[in-house]
This record gives C-alpha cells, structure tokens and sequence, in this order.
C-alpha cells in the first residue's frame, strides 16, 4: 500500500473551481482498480493550501497502471488547469508507530489458524451432498492454497500472490464452473460452522467482517463461474479490513 501526498497552493478566487474540479475527478480514480481511496482536504490556517491524499495498491500499480491505463487520461483532463499550482507529489509508505489496529489475519490467529480453518472445512466437503460435486478431484493443497488466498486478503504475507499468481490464477479457478446458489450458500454456512467448530475468534466486529468476505467472494465467484464470463484478469488482490472495501471494478 503507498499513500501519495499532493500539495496546491491555490488562489482564493479558484478554490471552488479546483474542489469541483476534484469532485470529478474522483469519479474516474473510483474506476481504477489501482487506487483504492481519496482524501481532499483544506488548511484551516492557510485556506489557500490544499492537500490530495491518494491510496494506491503501490508505487508501481499507480506509475506503470494507473498512468498507463484508460482512466488516466480523463482523470488528468479535469485537473490539467492546477498542475502549476502543485508544491509537492510523493510517495509514503506507511510506518507502525505501536499500537496499531491488528489485521483480520493477526486477530483470526495468523496461518496456523486459518489452515486449520480450511483444512477442516475441506474435509468435511466430500461428505455434503451439495458441495462434493463441486470439489470432485480437488487438489490435496486444495485447503492450504484457499488459506494462503484468505490469509493475504486478510493482510497476512503475499504467499498467494507471489506463489499462485494472485488474483488472476483464482479467477481462472473458477471460470466456467456454474457454481449455483445454492452451493454459494451452503459453502458460507459450512464454513461458519467449522468457524466455531475450530475455535475462531467470535467477537462481533472480527465475525462482522469474515462474513462480510464471505459473502462477497463467494458472489464474485459465482459471478466468475458463469458461462461467458470475462473478468478483468488485471484486477488487483482483494484487501479486506475491519471496515468496508470499495466496490470491485469489473
């Protein structure tokens, strides 16, 4: 994750042709599966100095995605007019200073926990009658490979992505498949169940937002399974908090 900083000094008299200007703007960054969030704010101080607060999924996705790609362009048409304006544009890393919120992956228990997790949920698939023919012939890894994916998302290490092919490997697992709702339903309840059964955290914001990914995988799965369907294969790894994501660009 980079936050990107972009300092203006703008004049009082253009102040709201530049917010609105922004406003616009936003709209095409929203479209960009490399950024995933901006902030502008005013100095209360000094109401001519602003400050653009971007997130990208990093440095690269922004410089060699981002501004390669088609939402580039109209993005810049909206904000050509306040480039000389700008004082400062740089790339941050965040930095722990302690007493940071943990990820889902630290609270749920790290890798050891959620194999587990998979490990016994995918040893009871075979024996339930709507998901065995869906798993029929599943990879022995199976179970270690879907927690390496959950564990990333969760904001665990990149092993999925550095080892599997990230985002576009799972959805090619998926393509052509029809999985149906039914078996939608039934693998998130199964799950849950072997949630309690192997001891994960059942607070209400950790469970609030397992379910959460839950059900959003599990809809852009059966999304991914239909015939004909053409995901973006260039869509980054999903990164799911203890708040919400922004919707997946398709």
């Amino acid at each position: 994750m980079t936050i990107e900083y972009i300092r203006y000094r703008v004049p009082a008299d253009r102040s709201a042709e530049f917010e609105d200007a922004y406003r616009r703007a936003a709209a095409h960054l929203a479209a960009a599966p490399e950024c995933r969030g901006i902030e502008l704010t005013r100095c209360e101080e000094e109401p001519e100095s602003y400050v653009v607060r971007l997130t990208w999924t990093s440095t690269h996705d922004h410089l060699d995605g981002f501004r390669k790609g088609p939402n580039f362009p109209p993005f810049f048409a909206q904000i050509r007019g306040f480039v000389d304006d700008i004082q400062e544009m740089r790339h941050y890393t965040p930095v722990e200073i302690g007493d940071a919120v943990p990820t889902l992956y630290e609270w749920a228990g790290g890798a050891d926990a959620i194999e587990k997790l998979f490990q016994v949920f995918y040893e009871r698939v075979p024996q339930d009658e709507l998901l065995a023919p869906l798993f029929a012939g599943m990879d022995p890894d199976h179970a270690k490979h879907v927690a390496a994916w959950v564990g990333e998302v969760f904001g665990g290490p990149r092993v999925y992505s550095e080892h599997r092919g990230g985002h576009p490997h799972m959805v090619a697992k998926h393509l052509g498949r029809g999985i149906t709702e039914q078996q939608r339903r039934r693998w998130v309840a199964l799950l849950q169940e072997t949630a309690d059964e192997v001891g994960l955290p059942d607070d209400p914001e950790f469970r609030s937002a397992f379910v959460g990914y839950l059900e959003w995988g599990t809809r852009m799965a059966v999304i991914f399974s239909r015939p004909g369907a053409k995901p973006n294969q260039d869509e980054p790894m999903p990164e799911w908090g203890w708040g919400n994501v922004l919707p997946w660009q398709g």
